[in-house]
C-alpha cells in the first residue's frame, strides 16, 4: 500500500527524518520508541535510528532521529547533510519533521499541549523599514511560508490532539510581552515560535521532500520567566505525541 499526499509519498515502509534542535529533545522523541536506536554516523551528524513500526506490521517506518542545532541555518544545514547522505545512498526520506518544544501564544496554545503546523513561518527575514517590517518576499526574492501536507497535519492532528495553526520560525526568542504583540499582530493564526523550523523546511524543500512541524508548548511567548517554563512536561508531551505518530502515518489517506 502507498499512501499519497498533496506534496510527497508516504509507504508503508516510510523512512522519517525527524529533526530536533538539542539532544533532550531527540531524546524525548526516541522515548516514544519500544526498542533502543542504532546509531548511524554521517559527516557532521549522528543519527538515531529506530523503527517506529516495531510491533506494527502494517507501518514498519523507520524514522532517523536528529539533533541538528539550534537556530534556522545550523538546523537547514544539518537537515541539508542527512538528506543528501540519504538520497546518495539510494535511500532517500519520505517525510523530513521538525520537532521540539517552543513558545507558546497565549491563549490559544497552553502549557504542555501540542501544535502541529499547517504553516511554518519565517517572521524575522526581511527588512525593517520606517513603515514597518517588509517580509523577503515583498522584496522580491525568497520564501517566507512552507505549507506541510493538509491531510498528514489533519491525521497528526488527530491523533495527537494537537492544535493546527501557523508555526513561527525566529532567529531571536521573544522575551518582550511587545515583541509577542507584534508578531501576533503580523501573523494572527501563530500558536506557537521556534527557532528551527523554517531551516528543516527549507532543507527538506530543496530535496522535494514534504515537511510538518510538532511543537510541544514549554513556555508562553512574552517576558522570559524561567520559573513558569514547563520544559519537563513539554518533554513528556513530545513523547507522547510521537508514540502516537506511526499510527498518524497509517490514516494519511490518499487526495
Amino acid at each position: 500500500m502507498v499512501l499519497q499526499a498533496e506534496e510527497g509519498l508516504i509507504k508503508t515502509s516510510a523512512r522519517v527524518l525527524v529533526a530536533t534542535a538539542v539532544p533532550a529533545e531527540r531524546d524525548a522523541v526516541a522515548e516514544a520508541f519500544p526498542e533502543p536506536g542504532e546509531e548511524v554516523r554521517l559527516p557532521g551528524a549522528v543519527l538515531i535510528r529506530t523503527a517506529a513500526g516495531a510491533g506494527r506490521p502494517r507501518t514498519g517506518a523507520v524514522i532517523d532521529l536528529l539533533a541538528a542545532g539550534v537556530g534556522p541555518a545550523r538546523a537547514a544545514a544539518s537537515t541539508g547533510a542527512a538528506l543528501t547522505a540519504a538520497a546518495l545512498a539510494g535511500a532517500p526520506y519520505d517525510l523530513v519533521v521538525s520537532a521540539g518544544i517552543g513558545g507558546g501564544f497565549a491563549p490559544g496554545a497552553a502549557l504542555g499541549s501540542l501544535v502541529v503546523a499547517d504553516a511554518i513561518t519565517v517572521a524575522d527575514l526581511g527588512a525593517e523599514t520606517a513603515d514597518g517590517f517588509l517580509p523577503v518576499t515583498e522584496l522580491g526574492f525568497g520564501t517566507v511560508t512552507h505549507r506541510p501536507p493538509e491531510s498528514l497535519v489533519r491525521a497528526v492532528a488527530e491523533a495527537t490532539g494537537a492544535r493546527t495553526g501557523t508555526v513561527l520560525t525566529v532567529s531571536t526568542m521573544t522575551g518582550t510581552a511587545d515583541r509577542a504583540a507584534t508578531l501576533r499582530a503580523r501573523h494572527p493564526r501563530a500558536l506557537a515560535e521556534g527557532m528551527e523550523g523554517f531551516g528543516v523546511a527549507e532543507a527538506a524543500a530543496a530535496q522535494g521532500a514534504p515537511v510538518l512541524e510538532i511543537r510541544a508548548i514549554s513556555n508562553p511567548v512574552g517576558p522570559r520567566d524561567r520559573a513558569a517554563w514547563r520544559i519537563g512536561d513539554a518533554l513528556a508531551a513530545l513523547t507522547a505525541a510521537f508514540g502516537k505518530f506511526a499510527p498518524a502515518l497509517e490514516s494519511w489517506k490518499p487526495v
